[in-house]
């Protein structure tokens, strides 16, 4: 029980950290580094932020059979996710993108099934269907959304984004309850780093580091620090203990977050939509965390 709790106390403070991370990665993108030598950078920081944690702390060995899923979660989970990601939000609109996003839980169950053998119920199944429509509802009310009659390369990549994302969860599952979340995330971040260079390398050897002000050069040790190696830390530790459709359907409060922080900070303002929303949101995490984290509890008895 307190795992469980611990978990979701993780899980939330990871998708906080995601929504503040969109306000602070782009003040560092793409003025004073392009998207994939940002992503060679936080990888890179966090590749030696988990090896230093895995030397120190940890120092477990993983069987020789595990390393070629394990590479594999470096490239759905890392690369193809976050080049995917960064490349795809600069050739189409953020709301296109958060949209998007949020077929990322719905991914997740169909893979599970496939992968897993997980069932399919009625309750994860109106769960989703909540969820789903509060974000939506959430993120097409912030703006105009271009997405039915503009399917850019920008929307593909961000599809594509979130379906290895998806399938990074569920394939990285089995070896959260074999190994200590700093293991995976040390081996996973080495392949990543792997794939992640050649992409990279050119962009972020251009910066001009002596031209960023203090002020970006802090928002990028939080983007490494914080976005990067805590939000993955927490999210593997509580998958962990959790389904990985209750991990992914977390998504859904990225935008319920971001306008909590809006609105708190004045910027934006609650309507009657918005609480809609936002209790749809609440709704659809429920259903799906209650009915999921039974399943995991009676398959780990």
């Amino acid at each position: 029980m307190r795992n469980t709790v611990l978990a979701h106390i993780l899980l939330f403070i990871a998708n906080l950290i995601y929504a503040i991370n969109y306000t602070v990665a782009k003040d560092v993108m793409p003025n004073y580094i392009e998207p994939s030598g940002f992503i060679l950078l936080r990888v890179t920081g966090a590749a030696a932020l988990f090896a230093v944690s895995y030397l120190l702390i940890v120092k477990e060995k993983v069987d020789k059979k595990d390393l070629f899923r394990l590479a594999i979660c470096g490239l759905f989970g890392i690369a193809i996710n976050q080049l995917l990601f960064f490349e795809g939000l600069n050739l189409t609109t953020p709301i296109n993108a958060a949209i998007i996003m949020t077929l990322t839980p719905v991914l997740v169950v169909a893979l599970s099934i496939l992968i897993l053998q997980e069932r399919l119920n009625f309750k994860i199944n109106i769960g989703l269907l909540i969820g789903f429509s509060g974000a939506s509802t959430l993120i097409l009310n912030s703006g105009n959304s271009s997405l039915l009659n503009d399917f850019t390369v920008g929307n593909a990549f961000i599809l594509i984004n979130a379906t290895s994302y998806a399938l990074y969860l569920v394939l990285i599952k089995p070896l959260m309850e074999k190994y200590h979340p700093i293991t995976i995330m040390f081996f996973v971040f080495s392949f990543g780093l792997l794939f992640v260079f050649p992409f990279g390398y050119v962009e972020l050897s251009e910066v001009v580091w002596a031209s960023i002000p203090k002020k970006i050069i802090w928002e990028i040790f939080f983007v490494v620090i914080c976005t990067t190696f805590i939000a993955y830390l927490f999210n593997s530790t509580a998958l962990k203990y959790l389904t990985p459709a209750t991990v992914s359907i977390y998504i859904y409060l990225q935008p319920l977050l971001a306008t909590i922080i809006a609105i708190l900070f004045s910027s934006d303002s609650l309507d009657v939509i918005k609480i809609i929303s936002i209790f749809m949101i609440f709704i659809g995490v429920y259903l799906v965390s209650v009915k999921s984290n039974n399943e995991c509890k009676q398959k780990l008895s």
